[in-house]
């Protein structure tokens, strides 16, 4: 059986981490190990990872991009999960995953992420997210589409082959935004991007900021932006990070 290693990239993530991380020792399997990316937290955050059964590495500098693939390095498992710290999974996660990858005709796969809160569930923008995974890569890169790619965002918890990762050249530490889009089109040369029938839950904290229709603005022009070949520098003077 393949094992399963889990990178969850962090910067001040004291508020959702230790959730995330106390949901993590239900899972049925266990993967084989969690690995905890910091980049230079300044509240709780490596406090919180340290009193866990999980290993915490130090990222030189910030960026989801940096610390994922600082984790992948790491990493022992031959399927590499990356997490991010305010998204809650099902119990059953390394199942499905390892289920996934049982088919060599699957390069990658992410699961379908609702969005949720404290006071609502952000049901429209989840909808739309699921959806963008498909329209998104029909509208701009039909060819890629019908041959099975699926445009996977973070909150979607996307797993793939160590491997097919290295050979594909990880995460583009250049790019601030859509790391994980870029990987995908990178991972097609491996073979089809699936989005797995199950439901994973992410924070609506970036939604709770914005404002729904604002929130949905956004999703939608960078989505678009990025099709058409707008640099991620420039697309990400729209997507400032909330904690």
């Amino acid at each position: 059986m393949p094992h399963v290693s889990i990178i969850i990239p962090t910067l001040n993530e004291a508020s959702s981490l230790g959730r995330t991380l106390r949901q993590l020792t239900a899972l049925d399997p266990l993967p084989a190990e969690v690995l905890v990316v910091d980049g230079g937290s300044r509240d709780e955050t490596v406090a919180i990872a340290e009193s866990s059964a999980v290993q915490v590495l130090n990222s030189d500098r910030p960026g989801r991009s940096v610390q994922m693939n600082h984790g992948a390095k790491s990493a022992k498992g031959d399927i590499l999960c990356f997490l991010h710290a305010d998204t809650w999974v099902p119990n059953d996660l390394i199942a499905v995953i390892e289920q996934t990858l049982a088919d060599p005709t699957i390069a990658c796969g992410g699961f379908i992420s609702l969005m949720a809160g404290v006071k609502t569930t952000r049901w429209w923008i989840s909808l739309h997210n699921y959806l963008k995974t498909y329209y998104a890569p029909l509208l701009f890169r039909p060819h890629l589409f019908f041959r099975g790619l699926r445009l996977l965002f973070g909150d979607q918890v996307m797993f793939c082959r160590r491997v097919d990762f290295w050979d594909c050249g990880g995460f583009n530490e250049s790019l601030p935004i859509m790391e994980d889009g870029d990987l995908c089109l990178r991972l097609m040369q491996k073979g089809q991007i699936r989005q797995v029938n199950r439901i994973v839950q992410s924070s609506d904290r970036r939604v709770a900021q914005w404002g729904a229709w604002k929130a949905t603005a956004i999703y939608l022009c960078i989505g678009c932006l990025w099709g058409v070949g707008v640099s991620a520098d420039r697309l990400k003077q729209f997507y400032d990070d909330v904690r």
